[in-house]
């Protein structure tokens, strides 16, 4: 701790996400005393895990499987493994079921799925090939605000990806000519939450892609909640504080301190510290936009999913929905406001990899799809149409569902508005202004001591901790 210790705290952050959870990681590692509030009763935010069916499975509540969690500059520097947390990597990353019966399957060598996608293999490889080779190089500069490199090799390279990722996903599709490789393509594009046919929609499918085969798209073993466990334990061996069951409704609920990081979206800002904003600044938060919601299940079942594709019980995560042309239909309904028939369905069966998730001879499956904001819809009945399609047979081997719909993640987790994971709306107007026009530092507000660092500022959504460490390098300059 540093000596304002005895009259406060150098920075409070408010929210024990993984973003918040960084930013106190980062500043605790810059020397300054840090105290973590938590309005739940345990750390994680998005990230925990818990018996949600029967006893004896553990499910992950909201995040599962983390494409950024050993490569991001923070996880990839933080040490946590020194706090037992533990990776484990599928032999796939990704699985793609057809109606054909088969699957194409991403493999860790761009080669190696490049040969199973037929006259697309050439194509893929130009595309995904020349990411994948830069990856350590671009990651950095992809999870980062907006900014112009000084290095003429890494703005050359962020450019050529720029070029890619500012187009639609269809269009970038156009460069394949069979179904295989515009499925896998599809499937990795729709993690954007926005329509596949509006610009940026590409980046999403490039990074996706590319970090599977950079990464293998890996988990903690255990349960995600082991990852912010070992985030939580990193801040109380650098001298931090969590206190847990501490809420915040207004800026006198803090503790004294020279520096807040809010790791909350902004209307929860808003309604926080308002009152110390411009009305500028105010007018942008209020005008922020958030994206669909998510419908999710949480099954216990008896044995494997009984895929038609046996070669997806290799896959940690299957995209279900079918070809390219379905799941642009289905996202497109999601971006319209309406519930889709035939929902895009992403899948993850964890316990096929790691045994501590369910009893012996039983599995776990995480499954979501996109829904509009805050939708009441129960999609139960389309979700486990669209896996009984691949998987005939798979709804006989269900003991038990827990289903959670827009409302109930908010209330679970404050952050995700309307059933919103991604802290906001990720399209072309808002990737780089979140959650307004300060592009080089959309972390500082106008208030000097008042920070956000949530998924509603760069880069977005995903658990990478990356607007944690941003935020925090902003609060540290601020500090002097």
């Amino acid at each position: 701790m540093t000596a304002v210790a005895a009259e406060g705290v150098d920075a409070v952050v408010v929210g024990a996400g993984p973003n918040g959870l960084a930013a106190a990681i980062t500043l605790l590692r810059a020397g300054r005393s840090v105290t973590v509030l938590e309005a739940a009763a345990t750390v994680g935010g998005g990230g925990r895990s818990a018996a949600l069916t029967l006893p004896g499975f553990v499910h992950d509540v909201c995040s599962a499987i983390y494409p950024f969690g050993r490569t991001s500059p923070f996880f990839r520097d933080a040490g946590l493994d020194r706090h037992s947390l533990r990776w484990i990597e599928p032999p796939a990353a990704i699985g793609h079921p057809l109606d054909d019966g088969s699957a194409v399957i991403l493999r860790r060598e761009v080669d190696a799925t490049a040969a199973t996608l037929g006259p697309d293999s050439e194509a893929y490889r130009r595309t995904i090939g020349p990411l994948v080779r830069d990856w350590d190089r671009l990651l950095p500069d992809v999870l980062a605000p907006f900014h112009v490199p000084l290095s003429p090799p890494r703005a050359i390279r962020l450019a050529r990806f720029g070029l890619l990722a500012i187009r639609s996903a269809t269009s970038i599709a156009r460069r394949f000519r069979g179904e295989r490789a515009r499925a896998l393509l599809a499937g990795a594009a729709a993690h954007s939450l926005i329509g596949l046919t509006e610009p940026i929609s590409a980046a999403a499918g490039l990074v996706m892609l590319a970090s599977a085969h950079a990464d293998g798209w890996p988990f903690p073993a255990g349960g995600a909640g082991r990852l912010v466990e070992a985030m939580a334990a990193e801040v109380a061996a650098l001298g931090g504080t969590i206190e847990t069951l501490r809420p915040i409704d207004r800026l006198e609920d803090l503790p004294r301190h020279r520096v807040a990081l809010f790791d909350v979206t902004p209307r929860q800002l808003l309604a926080i510290g308002g009152d110390r904003f411009p009305s500028g600044y105010r007018g942008a938060l209020a005008r922020f936009r958030y994206g669909p919601g998510v419908f999710k299940l949480d099954l216990a079942i008896d044995g494997a999913i009984p895929w038609r594709a046996p070669e997806l019980a290799r896959a940690g995560t299957v995209h279900v929905g079918g070809t390219l042309e379905e799941i642009v239909r289905s996202e497109a309904e999601v971006a319209h406001g309406r519930v889709p028939e035939a929902p895009f369905v992403l899948l993850a069966q964890q316990s096929l990899f790691d045994p501590s998730r369910a009893p012996a001879g039983r599995e776990t499956v995480w499954a979501y799809c996109h829904v509009p904001n805050g939708s009441t819809a129960d999609l139960t009945e389309p979700i486990l149409r669209q896996i009984e399609r691949f998987a005939p047979g798979f709804r006989q081997r269900i003991l038990a569902t827990a289903t959670t719909g827009p409302a109930q993640l908010e209330a679970y987790d404050a952050n995700d508005i309307g059933g919103d994971i991604a802290g906001g709306r990720m399209d072309l107007g808002q990737l780089f202004t979140r959650p307004s026009l300060r592009l080089f530092d959309p972390y500082a507000t106008p208030d000097p001591t008042i920070f956000l660092c949530s998924a509603s500022t760069p880069p977005g959504g995903g658990v990478h901790g990356m607007s944690g460490f941003h935020a925090a390098r902003s609060a540290e300059r601020r500090l002097g």
